[in-house]
């Protein structure tokens, strides 16, 4: 067991230097998830001709609807990429637990979709003058929201990676499933900005924490059994 837990995160941690290394050279995936966001923060700036309050209102909706939809896009394309080029084979070849493959992909679409956020926000700051979303809770927020929804979307991109139909399939399976968590952040990071009390927010953030550890240790347990279908 000693010998065991250094060789995980070794593979682990390989192959998300695999994928940073790969989108450093190819920039196809940020490149993609950073044009849609963008696009649908300017929709929504255009479309959203309201008075500041009423903007203050949907700051949540509007970030979480853009996270999800590039999210969708960046853990499609990152499964995607792995079929068609036949890494995903060499992976499972390799002698190492197939949960080490979650993992990895998992913190490399986690990173992909928080270098997304980290520019986005900003933006947003700007066009919709509002800067309380730098503040640490509604951050902390943020990390939690993409981290259950990076974990479940790895699960069902691998799943859906085998169909004809991926890039319709996926969208399908996550989107229900990922309800929990986005609305959870919605409520939470929404609360922040209105300056909700901590207890107010605090079913949400239990249910984003309790969300967060189901789903990483569902993916942990069926992992294997969905590669290898």
């Amino acid at each position: 067991m000693k010998t065991a837990a250094p060789s995980f995160i070794k593979a682990t941690m390989a192959i998300v230097q695999k994928d940073l290394a790969a989108e450093l050279r190819s920039r196809e995936l940020l490149s993609a998830m950073l044009v849609f966001s963008m696009l649908v923060i300017l929709i929504f700036n255009f479309a959203l001709e309201l008075e500041i309050d009423v903007r203050q209102k949907v700051a949540a909706g509007v970030l979480w609807t853009t996270f999800a939809f590039a999210g969708t896009l960046g853990l499609n394309r990152s499964m995607a990429v792995e079929k068609d080029r036949g890494c995903m084979d060499g992976l499972l070849l390799a002698p190492v637990d197939r949960s080490a493959i979650f993992f990895g992909k998992a913190i490399s679409n986690l990173a992909f979709m928080l270098i997304v956020e980290a520019i986005v926000l900003p933006l947003y700051a700007v066009l919709y003058n509002e800067f309380r979303i730098f503040q640490l809770g509604f951050l902390g927020v943020i990390l939690l929201g993409s981290i259950g929804y990076i974990s479940v979307g790895t699960l069902l991109s691998a799943m859906s990676v085998q169909t004809r139909t991926r890039d319709v399939l996926l969208p399908i399976l996550l989107f229900p499933v990922a309800v929990p968590v986005l609305l959870a952040s919605v409520k939470a990071s929404g609360g922040m900005l209105a300056g909700a009390e901590f207890a107010e927010i605090l079913t949400p953030l239990n249910l984003l924490i309790v969300y967060d550890v189901i789903f990483i240790a569902i993916a942990f347990m069926v992992f294997d059994f969905v590669v290898e279908e």
